[in-house]
């Protein structure tokens, strides 16, 4: 059995602008600029791409499923499809409690199930220390992009996305 190398990824503040509030509406989706570069190279280089993201809006009653898989469809047309799956958490502790939301790992452990994946040579690069945690759970190397969490965390850190590949997983 051959095992894939894998980036994992989260979706608001690595692949689209985090607003501070819920992105589900496709007029508020912005791909972040880089981002296709970015997943163009580390496919060239092997990589499994696979988003891992919490999207809590649902259980809040915010948004619903079907707003969220129209983003993810724009996404992908935009990228031209270079996203290998998509896992999402609908669930929020104020409606129910779920192992697949992050900082846990069970959406990883899921793709990494699925997939095939050889932990030792994949990453998770996320833009809060919930997704370098759900990382470390699973023996994944964490990334960490932007400013939000990066005086809390250990993990190496990159500006963006495109910074992360180049720095630390095509250098």
């Amino acid at each position: 059995m051959r095992l894939h190398k894998c980036i994992f990824l989260d979706r608001d503040g690595v692949l689209n602008r985090e607003r501070g509030e819920y992105t589900y509406k496709l007029s508020d989706f912005e791909i972040l600029s880089g981002v296709k570069e970015g997943l163009e190279i580390t496919k060239k280089s092997g990589y499994l791409l696979i988003v891992i993201t919490n999207q809590a809006g649902i259980a809040k009653g915010i948004y619903n499923t079907d707003d969220v898989l129209k983003c993810h469809s724009y996404l992908q047309a935009h990228i031209g499809d270079l996203i290998d799956d998509i896992y999402f958490c609908p669930h929020h502790p104020v409606t129910t409690e779920s192992l697949l939301r992050k900082p846990d790992s069970l959406m990883l452990e899921k793709a990494i199930a699925k997939w095939e994946v050889d932990t030792d040579k994949s990453y998770m690069i996320g833009d809060s220390l919930r997704d370098i945690q759900a990382a470390e759970k699973v023996g994944v190397k964490g990334i960490l992009v932007g400013e939000k969490d990066s005086n809390n965390s250990t993990a190496p850190k990159a500006k963006n996305l495109l910074d992360a590949v180049n720095k630390f997983i095509v250098s």
